[in-house]
């Protein structure tokens, strides 16, 4: 017998529960700073071979994170610090990794360069794209290496491909390929079809990716009209192994985090909505990583914290942090943290899993209006 504790309508509660097999992972938070930038990122930053934090104006050294060293002044808008992801990259070619974000206030795509030493990282603007909900990572042309996605609801979904030389080294330039005139909030990337090519998931369906990606149109396939507030990412996954690839779509701003089990009728596809948890708001991002190194992967995903400052349904419901397990039916929920603000901790807008001492565990960082903290995971 287990003991879980459930958060709904912002009362918390035990419940007590059994699962054969099951063993839930133990978890020992650290704060890192009281700061409310909402995005965080882990990479080298410094060259030590040692992992740093990277979030907002400031970076962490590590292997302690206690030592902060300033990277420049992210611009502040009301709540909000327009700093919308930390993509670790390196964007010149210089051998320091660099890191992309994107601004929904200043309309911009940009990254901040590593000077490798104490000065300022400067801004670089890559291009104006409309409000930037939040930006990803992913290889959209099968290169094997990373394009840039900006989720720009409003706005054209493109892709920006770094270019490189013939030796593959980056050259700190961009180039645009447009894959729709307009998309909504929410976006995932994977393989729906089965062709082996990545398709894009937006609100309104999947686009279809042809196999000269930046050339050729991209078709929109309507099999699904997911939510107007989707999540960033929408992860795309086999979710109950059947050799089809199925969605998991979190409710931004308002209740709800549910899956998408795709099915076939020849060569139609349709998908079946499944409900992971009605009971939670804002689920505005995830990520899909074993955790737990039973060579099965979980996802991990939150609350946000006042996404809208306090304008969003469940705002004032307690924070929530946690992983849902696939238990070959459905998904078991297991908290992380859960508690009124200041007990807590939410998922902020962009975070990181990541081992962060070699422990061959992946640690979970957070960042967000409630704060930076690592999660250190301690196993079962």
């Amino acid at each position: 017998m287990k003991k879980r504790i459930q958060c709904v309508a912002g009362i918390c509660i035990i419940l007590l529960f059994s699962f054969k097999g099951f063993a839930q992972l133990k978890f020992q938070q650290q704060m890192i700073a009281a700061e409310s930038a909402e995005s965080v990122g882990v990479f080298d930053v410094n060259g030590d071979h040692v992992l740093d934090i990277v979030s907002g104006s400031y970076w962490y050294e590590g292997p302690s994170f206690l030592n902060r060293h300033f990277i420049s002044q992210v611009t502040r808008v009301g709540e909000y610090f327009d700093d919308f992801s930390t993509i670790p990259l390196d964007v010149n070619g210089d051998g320091k990794m660099d890191f992309v974000t994107g601004a929904w206030f200043g309309k911009t795509l940009q990254w901040r360069e590593n000077p490798g030493n104490e000065d300022e990282w400067k801004l670089h603007d890559i291009a104006t794209t409309g409000n930037i909900e939040c930006t990803r990572a992913w290889d959209v042309d099968g290169d094997g290496f990373d394009e840039i996605v900006p989720n720009t609801p409003g706005s054209p979904l493109i892709y920006y491909t770094l270019k490189r030389d013939k030796n593959n080294k980056a050259t700190g330039e961009f180039a645009a390929t447009q894959v729709a005139e307009k998309h909504g909030h929410g976006l995932g990337f994977g393989d729906i079809n089965g062709d082996g090519r990545g398709d894009f998931i937006v609100s309104n369906g999947w686009l279809e990716a042809p196999d000269d990606r930046a050339h050729k149109p991209w078709k929109l396939h309507n099999d699904f009209d997911l939510t107007e507030d989707g999540s960033v990412p929408i992860i795309v996954a086999d979710v109950n192994g059947d050799g089809l690839n199925d969605l998991i779509v979190g409710h931004g701003h308002s209740y709800g985090l549910d899956w998408y089990e795709q099915k076939r009728e020849g060569k139609n596809i349709k998908f079946i909505k499944h409900a992971i948890d009605p009971f939670h708001s804002q689920y505005h991002t995830m990520e899909w990583a074993d955790i737990d190194n039973d060579g099965k992967m979980e996802l991990i995903t939150g609350k946000r914290y006042r996404a809208h400052n306090s304008n969003d349904p469940g705002t004032n419901d307690p924070m929530e942090l946690c992983y849902f397990k696939w238990n070959g039916e459905s998904f078991t929920k297991n908290v992380i943290s859960c508690g009124p603000f200041g007990k807590g901790k939410g998922t902020g807008i962009f975070f990181s899993i990541a081992d962060l001492h070699n422990t061959g565990r992946k640690d979970i960082i957070v960042a967000g209006k409630d704060g930076l903290y690592i999660f250190f995971n301690e196993g079962k």
